[in-house]
């Protein structure tokens, strides 16, 4: 580990992203709270909120009815990841031209690493930065900027001030001005991370800067403790690189489609959109598992095992071989509320021990499949839409299938074929 001291990281987070993407692209809206959901639906909760909702008291999660009754001049809008995957391109482009991105944390979230002048004048180019984000991506896309000696520290300022904050946290001002923080605005610190600490007489900032690292990797009973300690005091921590273990999407179905027919229909696309990011990612899998949310509470989860693969042909097999287990343990009739595909025992092609001396059926023709595989996705991507597919797919309620804006991962053009 290597202690700094200057400040070297800049992070930026974006204000309610969303609902500010929407207020800018909608000037109508711009004087109104605004939050975003997934679905058209009164049932369905919100996503985000600009920060006039949440001034009135809407709260992430909240279903769209009871926003209504609590803040009556609410504007509801159904969440566009395509559009803000653009803006976020667009965002990164931006942020460019004055450093680059060292690494993009989530769609409104990433870091840069600051050398020479830029470290100087640290301020001057957050100030530069919000400027042009301004001017080329719109006032209301606010930013929310950090600056400290590494990456942790940096997102720790960055949520200090919002929205549209600007925080310095100074190496030889240290610990100071994050003592009167809570324990949990802390990243990685979760609530049930602070019931942990506090069993360990950790109640405070304060009280964390002063235990040891040994007692901090004590407490989280690894080294993410150390971890952290280390970074609260400014040092730079590498971690290992990670690696990608699976490929998955689910879904909340929505009304008329919680029946199994309909369920197996979200599947299919949900399967294929999972098995086109595994060949993308130049992956094959070795086994997946189907789950499913009944309406009554109750859960199916299965797994299955298979010659190493990535085509939708051979997937949409296997998928549909677990799924019509549980169906069969559920019921004809049975009310199905989410669904959730998982390819995983991933591995990159040819590295998979097999039977070196019998070419089988079941190999040849998946080799087979992989061709045609490469053929259709090379077509596809030529013509930016799903021209050849195999089977049916259908147009699910709210779109996005594959689409899913999640934590840490921001989809690409080609996940909304």
């Amino acid at each position: 580990m290597r202690l700094i001291k200057d400040v070297e990281s800049l992070y930026i987070d974006f204000d309610a992203f969303f609902a500010n993407v929407e207020k800018q692209l909608h000037p109508e809206i711009r004087d109104k709270p605004v939050g975003v959901t997934a679905l058209d639906s009164e049932y369905s909760a919100f996503i985000t909120r600009c920060y006039m909702a949440k001034a009135a008291g809407i709260k992430r999660g909240m279903r769209v009815r009871d926003g209504r009754d609590i803040c009556p001049d609410l504007i509801v809008r159904v969440a566009q990841p395509d559009i803000y995957v653009d803006i976020h391109n667009k965002i990164l482009d931006e942020i460019d031209r004055f450093v680059p991105v060292r690494k993009v944390s989530s769609i409104d979230e990433m870091e840069c690493d600051l050398i020479g002048a830029e470290r100087r004048d640290c301020v001057g180019l957050a100030k530069r930065i919000r400027a042009g984000l301004a001017q080329n991506i719109g006032p209301y896309v606010t930013p929310s900027i950090g600056l400290a000696a590494n990456g942790f520290l940096a997102k720790v300022a960055a949520e200090m001030n919002k929205p549209n904050g600007l925080t310095v946290l100074d190496p030889k001002d240290m610990p100071g001005p994050i003592l009167h923080l809570k324990l949990t605005d802390l990243p990685g610190i979760s609530g049930n991370m602070e019931k942990r600490l506090n069993a360990a007489g950790v109640w405070s900032i304060e009280d964390f800067w002063n235990i040891s690292a040994k007692h901090a990797r004590a407490i989280w009973n690894n080294i993410e403790g150390e971890r952290m300690w280390a970074q609260m005091r400014g040092y730079e921590v590498i971690r290992p690189e990670t690696q990608k273990r699976m490929f998955g999407h689910s879904r909340v179905l929505t009304k008329g489609w919680r029946s199994p027919d309909k369920a197996l229909e979200c599947l299919n696309l949900l399967t294929v959109k999972a098995a086109y990011r595994l060949r993308r990612a130049g992956y094959v899998c070795c086994a997946l598992s189907v789950s499913f949310k009944l309406g009554d509470g109750s859960r199916f989860s299965g797994e299955t095992d298979f010659l190493a693969c990535s085509d939708d042909r051979t997937l949409l097999k296997h998928m549909q071989g677990v799924f019509d287990r549980g169906v069969q343990s559920a019921g004809p009739k049975a009310d199905l509320k989410s669904v959730y595909i998982m390819l995983h025992n991933i591995a990159v092609p040819n590295t998979i021990s097999g039977d070196l001396f019998q070419e089988t059926k079941e190999s040849t023709e998946v080799r087979r499949w992989d061709r045609i595989m490469e053929t259709m996705d090379g077509l596809n991507k030529k013509h930016g839409e799903a021209i050849l597919h195999v089977g049916s797919r259908a147009n699910l309620p709210g779109g996005f299938a594959g689409g899913k804006i999640a934590f840490g991962r921001v989809p690409s053009k080609e996940d909304f074929y």
